[in-house]
């Protein structure tokens, strides 16, 4: 699959993210989408990243903002089932609450390599 279709597929499954969460009583504002390689230099400087390949580079992750109650949410708990439900629409979807090294509940990608 082409990066530009792996993109298409992702942004679909954002969409479903997005509607899911919604009827489970969140709202959903946008984070970031794309970075520029001078962007993510900066989030690994401030420690927001460790990588310098993250895949917002290649358009297929977003970082989601949830809130309920006016009150924004970053409790892993209370967002797991926001990522079972993200990585259960397909196999390259990773939720960055689930990652190792560094934790990141408001984000999810599509693992193109």
């Amino acid at each position: 699959m082409s990066l530009s279709q792996e993109q298409a597929a992702f942004l679909l499954d954002a969409c479903s993210l997005i509607k899911y969460a919604t009827e489970q009583g969140f709202m959903v504002t946008g984070g970031e989408l794309a970075r520029t390689p001078e962007q993510q230099a900066l989030h690994v400087k401030a420690g927001r990243s460790k990588t310098m390949n993250s895949i917002h580079l290649k358009r297929c992750a977003i970082d989601l903002n949830f809130f309920k109650d006016g009150q924004i949410i970053w409790d892993k708990g209370i967002l797991a089932p926001l990522g079972a439900y993200w990585e259960s629409l397909h196999p390259k979807n990773r939720w960055g609450g689930n990652f190792k090294s560094l934790v990141d509940c408001p984000h999810f990608e599509r693992n193109v390599g």
